[in-house]
């Protein structure tokens, strides 16, 4: 299996540049574009159906070669044997949405100026009453005085240099202080991948876990029988394991919340446990009935779904393999979660489309061969059970900013994200999304969360989009592979995150932004201010 190593490499993928305009055709002279002159004699023919005015053909100039070849003043036209390439720029969605807005705005300034909202009149409802004052019944005034229109108290009047006749901008004073404005700063958000990864091999199965990025910055990634290990300092590429000689294939793995500890789960129903610094097996932890396609960590304590329904939880510090169950699935687990809030909560999703959510510390221990009465090992009911959806829940994510938010995603027939409160049992919104929820992650950083999608009922599939909690409004989305986006970690800093799909190829997505840093205080800066 060393033929893995030579094309899991690194690929740097550049943006995309605008074509070069050097093949673009050429704009016609004055003779061709205006049709109208079309007669050597140039006389103008008896007849009066002529409009009054030529009017030029641009339907068939490029547009965007005229536009590169406008000079700054500073020199002629560039020939086109010199002309420099231009890459033009693709504003984001947010980008986008407020620039429409600003238009919006504007253009309802320019077209109804008395329709600009005025200051609105100091609250006198606790004003005493007052003996009524004489008034003239003419009032005499130069034109800059204020008028007896309502909006005049705030306009300058002509005795005024600011007034809009002694303006030299073709825009009102209103549309003027709106373009000048400060606005609220809008995200940049690149929409291609900086780095593209081949992975040969990776699995095109949406109920497998395939991709996880430890907080040491090792990208682990399983591909047929081999796990790699990544690294995002270096890019180097180290080979873990190989399971060919044991006739296995990686389903799941999964890194430990602090440490270089890789759990690794199998088509066999095994769960090993590595140290990746040392490249060794430590243990051997259960022995599933069917495969692991679902892994996640509380701790010291490894949760596993595995195809045969059940839910396993085993203490990796104890000697003997004992594990608690969970019973309660009629199908595959193919979404698996502790929450880092509250870190006894486990939410599992199933094939069944079922969403469970579980409080490990009601359970209790029991060995690979202990049973209880019934025959069947010792298991506990769910804490809260969520039957909304109707496809496959594989999409699990607990919020890391708000306790007790969990986000879900439904598969093909569901296509919907939902959100639930696990404090009440009760859902808080839901989502349409139109195309298959694959995978689920927030961000560390923002009360924002990422979402890769497949099937689609619309023509777009294949997306990565980022939806802003709680209102749920799409911030960005990108596009790139083509195949469902069936794998999705994210960095140890929280800014950049990795999608893998069936195409075998991983990309890095700088998507999300940077942690604000918190000045806190410490004990002694907080005496030495009260002292």
């Amino acid at each position: 299996m060393a033929r893995f190593l030579p094309t899991f490499s690194n690929r740097l993928q550049d943006g995309d540049e605008a074509e070069s305009d050097d093949d673009a055709e050429a704009p016609k002279d004055q003779d061709s574009v205006f049709d109208s002159v079309n007669t050597p004699s140039m006389k103008r023919p008896a007849s009066t159906d002529l409009p009054d005015r030529f009017i030029p053909k641009t339907s068939t100039a490029d547009m965007r070669a005229a536009y590169n070849r406008i000079t700054d003043g500073s020199g002629p036209l560039l020939n086109s044997n010199t002309r420099v390439r231009t890459v033009i720029p693709c504003d984001s969605d947010a980008q986008q949405d407020q620039a429409n807005q600003t238009y919006k705005s504007l253009l309802a300034s320019e077209l109804f100026p008395d329709s600009e909202p005025s200051i609105p009149p100091p609250n006198t409802a606790g004003t005493p009453p007052q003996t009524p004052t004489k008034r003239r019944l003419f009032n005499y005034s130069s034109p800059g005085a204020s008028g007896s229109h309502p909006s005049s108290v705030n306009r300058p009047g002509l005795d005024s240099p600011s007034h809009e006749v002694y303006s030299t901008s073709p825009l009102r004073n209103s549309s003027q202080r709106l373009l000048t404005s400060p606005q609220r700063p809008v995200r940049v958000v690149g929409k291609t991948p900086y780095k593209v990864l081949d992975a040969p091999e990776l699995a095109d199965d949406f109920y497998l876990n395939l991709v996880d990025w430890s907080d040491t910055n090792i990208l682990g990634v399983g591909l047929a029988s081999c796990v790699y290990l990544w690294s995002a300092e270096t890019s180097q590429v180290t080979k873990l394991t190989d399971l060919t000689q044991e006739d296995d294939s990686i389903t799941a793995l999964n890194w430990v919340q602090h440490g270089s500890t890789l759990a690794i789960g199998t088509r066999r129903g095994f769960v090993h446990i590595w140290d990746a610094n040392t490249c060794t097996k430590i243990r051997t932890m259960v022995k599933h009935g069917h495969r692991v396609g679902s892994l996640s960590w509380s701790g010291h304590t490894l949760a596993s779904g595995s195809k045969d329904h059940t839910i396993r939880l085993c203490d990796t510090r104890a000697f003997e393999n004992g594990f608690r169950e969970f019973n309660g699935h009629k199908q595959e687990v193919c979404g698996l979660k502790f929450s880092s809030l509250q870190p006894s909560l486990l939410a599992s999703g199933g094939n069944d489309n079922k969403l469970f959510v579980w409080d490990e510390r009601k359970t209790s221990s029991s060995t690979a061969d202990s049973t209880s009465q019934s025959g069947q090992p010792n298991s506990t009911a769910a804490l809260h059970k969520f039957h909304e959806h109707t496809g496959a829940v594989k999409a699990i994510a607990w919020s890391p900013h708000n306790v007790g938010i969990l986000g879900s995603g439904g598969g093909t027939q569901d296509k919907k994200l939902r959100f639930w409160n696990t404090g009440t049992g009760t859902k808080i919104s839901e989502l349409d999304t139109g195309s298959q929820v694959c995978n689920l992650i927030w961000s560390l950083n923002s009360n924002e969360i990422v979402s890769t999608h497949g099937f689609s009922s619309t023509q777009t599939q294949n997306q990565i989009c980022i939806w802003r909690y709680p209102s749920l409004d799409q911030t960005a989305t990108f596009s790139g592979h083509t195949h469902r986006v069936l794998y999705l970690a994210m960095s140890p800093d929280g800014r950049t995150i990795v999608t893998g799909a069936g195409d075998e190829t991983l990309r890095f997505w700088a998507a999300l932004p940077e942690r604000k840093d918190v000045k806190q205080e410490t004990l002694e800066h907080v005496v030495g201010r009260i002292r």
